[in-house]
């Protein structure tokens, strides 16, 4: 029962070339850069990424984009990730861009074993009738779209069929957590990481503090060890490590 693994490089060891990755975090809120600089430094690459978006600021997995390391993203936001952008529009990438409360139950969905659901978002869209592009050919035409989606209309309202999400591997940081894997989550930070934690096959959890079984109440628990097969215990200082993405002053 005992989950707790003794450094990041071993707990992504098994992650290889090509394999699907969920990634926790919303800008640089509640990222596991700890676990994303391991991959970094194991080399890894041609990764396909299901999170909300690519990193920001050179940081998360802004480290792995600029390195070249990611083949595919699924997500619902580019923002001001200008290097997402131009490898994108380059055709470097390919990238699915899906509504971000999709994204989330797409990931939900798939943790608790939901093959498909419906739902009234993208409608009458490209989301659903297909034509988006998910890969460029570096000269402006589109190499790769999106295929329509079925619709089905439910109590006069048309849904469009989403598919839940599994991965390989998923990737998340928490505040709490215990060496049987429950984890709790800061606030924000709790964002796409419990969803992401359900996605992954193998779930490796980066927590800023480490407790023994018991020494998180069970009320308060956002994410059960069920879905947890590694945890990492961060460093005081790496714990410390929080990076501001924009900083806001009050007269």
């Amino acid at each position: 029962m005992d989950k707790v693994v003794a450094t990041a490089l071993e707990a992504v060891a098994d992650v290889g070339d090509g394999a699907s990755l969920a990634v926790g975090g919303f800008g640089l809120s509640g990222v596991p850069d700890v676990l994303i600089d391991a991959l970094y430094r194991r080399g890894v690459g041609a990764l396909s990424v299901v999170s909300n978006n690519c990193g920001a600021m050179e940081a998360g997995l802004a480290v792995l984009l600029a390195a070249g390391r990611i083949a595919r993203v699924t997500g619902s936001y580019i923002g001001a990730n200008r290097e997402f952008a131009r490898q994108y529009l380059a055709g470097e990438l390919e990238l699915e861009l899906i509504p971000q409360g999709t994204l989330a139950e797409r990931l939900r969905a798939g943790g608790a074993g939901v093959p498909a659901f419906y739902t009234p978002a993208g409608v009458g869209t490209q989301v659903a009738e297909g034509g988006l592009p998910w890969r460029y050919d570096g000269r402006g035409g589109v190499a790769v779209a999106s295929p329509p989606k079925e619709v089905r209309e439910f109590d006069g309202v048309e849904h469009v069929l989403e598919h839940g999400i599994r991965t390989d591997f998923a990737l998340v940081r928490a505040a709490r957590g215990d060496r049987h894997g429950n984890l709790v989550f800061a606030k924000s930070a709790r964002n796409f990481n419990p969803l992401a934690a359900m996605a992954g096959r193998v779930t490796v959890a980066e927590v800023e503090e480490l407790v023994e079984p018991g020494g998180i109440d069970p009320d308060a628990v956002h994410l059960p060890g069920i879905f947890v097969q590694r945890v990492v215990a961060l460093t005081p200082e790496q714990a410390a490590d929080k990076r501001i993405e924009r900083r806001t002053v009050s007269g």
